[in-house]
């Protein structure tokens, strides 16, 4: 398959790494410094089955896609539209573009930009960038994705690829899981600046995620969104399978980078007014993480 990744930044870098070593044909495209840095020695890729380069194509332009059978929409949810925007020219009129992002939304905001099929997927990866064109994988790494024409024929190549994927009618119900562990965790990782492990050591920690998952219920029981049972233990119990890693909103902060806060607690919190649902842990969550960002932007002016 000929697969185009928008926005190839660890998440991207790490599935493109994964099918090009596959065999597929894969052109990343990512900020120019990864791209350079790919240009000269590929794509170094740093994981517990393989240490090595990766040989790739990138390019930081928007028409990387071009005659690609499948794009990997991989972009801040900020800049869904913006991204959308860029490629949507240049897509093949039967690409099946599939949204690899965090938030519950962006495959409505995206298919709305292209006017053509955008897939929602969930992610369940930890990775990060060591370095420009230098992916670090930590664990996990498989995908569920919602159904279309071509999503049965990607789950098996991708499954064949070593990147487990299952389709799922329930893909939405998914999504909001993992909107609620970004929920729980991401916050709290990013403005302590800790991994998961000694963030859950401290006292009270378990209390405000256990307040943040039962306000999320409650938003998504209002939009009648259905979710397993067994929600809150498995969120809590998540930190024991990742001790040591750091939330993508810490790793965000950490490089002086905005955070995708508002397509996390912050969609919770518009969601829960807009029902007239109080949702005041994930507000306090939300202000704490603007708070580090008006942070940033004041250094930086």
């Amino acid at each position: 398959m000929k697969i185009a990744v928008m926005g190839a930044g660890a998440v991207g870098s790490y599935f493109g790494a994964m099918l090009a070593r596959a065999g597929h044909d894969v052109t990343l495209i990512a900020r120019p410094q990864h791209v350079e840095a790919i240009g000269q020695g590929g794509l170094r890729f740093d994981s517990r089955s393989f240490n090595g380069a990766v040989p790739v194509q990138a390019t930081s332009e928007a028409s990387g896609v071009e005659g690609a059978d499948v794009v990997l929409f991989c972009v801040k949810s900020a800049d869904t539209e913006s991204a959308g925007q860029s490629i949507a020219s240049f897509l093949k009129p039967d690409a099946t573009v599939l949204c690899l992002q965090n938030g519950v939304d962006n495959a409505e905001r995206l298919q709305t930009t292209i006017r053509q099929i955008a897939v929602p997927a969930v992610v369940y990866v930890a990775t990060e960038m060591a370095g420009p064109g230098h992916v670090k994988h930590h664990g996990r790494g498989e995908l569920i994705i919602g159904p279309s024409p071509a999503s049965a024929d990607i789950a098996r190549q991708f499954s064949d690829a070593a990147i487990p994927t299952m389709v799922s009618d329930n893909v939405i119900s998914e999504l909001w899981v993992k909107l609620i562990t970004n929920c729980a965790y991401n916050a709290l990782s990013a403005v302590a600046d800790l991994p998961y492990g000694p963030l859950l050591k401290v006292a009270g920690v378990t209390d405000v995620m256990t307040a943040v998952i039962d306000e999320c219920t409650t938003v998504a029981r209002a939009l009648k969104v259905p979710l397993p049972e067994t929600l809150r233990d498995a969120t809590l119990a998540l930190a024991a399978t990742m001790p040591a890693q750091y939330s993508s909103t810490a790793q965000d902060l950490a490089r002086g980078k905005l955070t995708e806060i508002d397509y996390l607690n912050g969609y919770v919190v518009r969601k829960g007014t807009e029902h007239g649902i109080a949702t005041p842990t994930n507000l306090a969550l939300y202000v704490m993480v603007k708070l580090r960002e008006a942070r940033l932007e004041h250094s930086h002016s």
